[in-house]
């Protein structure tokens, strides 16, 4: 479960990495051309990243805990 979860993580992390600065870079692009856009605030991009992480986390756990109850002798056998 714990490899599978920092699996998940991992990936997370990576598209976050190259997400963040694209978010910031075009907040700033929006706002050159809506007039009277409010830019000030990196609030909903620091709530959009962590809503990712939760919920990338939950959509990892529910298989991975589900697939570590799994004896690996029957799994195995029914191969």
């Amino acid at each position: 479960t714990r490899m599978v979860l920092g699996d998940a993580l991992g990936m997370v992390c990576t598209g976050l990495v190259m997400g963040i600065p694209l978010a910031v870079w075009a907040r700033g692009f929006a706002a050159s051309l809506i007039a009277d856009l409010p830019v000030k605030s990196t609030v909903p991009i620091a709530f959009g990243a962590v809503a990712m992480v939760g919920v990338a986390l939950a959509a990892a756990y529910v298989p991975a805990r589900r697939a570590a109850g799994v004896d690996p002798m029957v799994a195995l056998r029914h191969e």
